[in-house]
């Protein structure tokens, strides 16, 4: 607990440098191409573009039900495809930011800590535009918004929780083992076709151990939490309670692994150089 303490305090007393260099990072990498940033929202635009095509126009899939509504299959698929990008971009980038950057922090009075939060922070801020983006189109698709609305800070917050304690194990491991990072980006990879991102789980309804299974995914959660506040069908926090105690369970758990072997291997980081 008191690692956890320490790697919170680290995060909180260096919010505005955290906010400033991620700021930083994502105009630096896109500095040398003509559209910039729009990069950042324009790349994840067209990949849910490719997989509208292959699922939803060649394979023509049906409307999806949730909670007894009707949905069509490219605004649930690009809901969920919102919320992958930012976990899977924020989870990659994150897990070897701190082993690219150490050489030139070492030199710096700054947390190692909040090296990965700089990464996620600028990946936050393209979520927040694919958010708003959603927004406008599902207003002119007729999925006005709504009550349930609410919900979204705590799901876009739930999601920030879980990129970052996630990224405390994946940035510390990656940085004593590079194998990781590469073994991290392959199995990031497949979770992408069981999170429920691609096709709904309710599939799975006849095979209800395989279903039950893939339920343990905290990152669903989120997904269908998303939908919900989208489509306008339920307050899922309160009615998948046993779910949410699960999520914020796993996402505590991970944050104090995370934090101990953080706190307990950064100093020795320099040595795996």
């Amino acid at each position: 607990m008191k690692s956890l303490w320490i790697v919170l305090q680290e995060q909180f007393k260096n919010f505005y440098l955290i906010r400033r260099m991620s700021l930083y990072d994502m105009k630096s990498k896109n500095q040398n191409n003509y559209l910039g940033i729009v990069w950042e929202v324009l790349t994840p635009v067209i990949t849910i573009m490719i997989y509208w095509f292959v699922f939803g126009t060649l394979r023509q899939r049906a409307p999806i039900e949730m909670n007894g509504t009707e949905v069509p299959f490219f605004y649930w698929l690009a809901i969920g495809f919102i919320v992958w990008t930012f976990f899977f971009q924020g989870s990659i980038e994150a897990s070897k930011s701190i082993y690219r950057r150490l050489k030139m922090l070492s030199k710096m009075s700054f947390p190692l800590s909040a090296i990965p939060n700089i990464t996620i922070f600028s990946k936050f801020y393209t979520h927040i535009i694919m958010l708003f983006l959603a927004f406008v189109v599902f207003q002119a698709a007729g999925y006005y918004i709504n009550i349930y609305y609410l919900q979204l800070i705590y799901f876009v917050a739930g999601t920030y929780a879980l990129v970052f304690s996630f990224s405390l194990i994946t940035s510390t491991l990656s940085t004593l083992v590079r194998d990781v990072h590469l073994l991290l980006n392959s199995l990031l990879r497949m979770l992408l076709y069981v999170s429920g991102v691609l096709w709904p789980l309710s599939l799975l309804s006849d095979f209800p151990l395989i279903l039950k299974i893939m339920q343990l995914n905290p990152l669903l959660y989120l997904i269908e939490g998303y939908r919900s506040v989208f489509f306008g069908t339920e307050w899922y926090l309160v009615t998948h309670w046993e779910h949410t105690l699960y999520f914020w369970g796993v996402v505590f758990l991970m944050m104090l692994v995370g934090s101990t072997l953080h706190v307990k291997f950064r100093r020795n980081f320099i040595d795996y150089l």
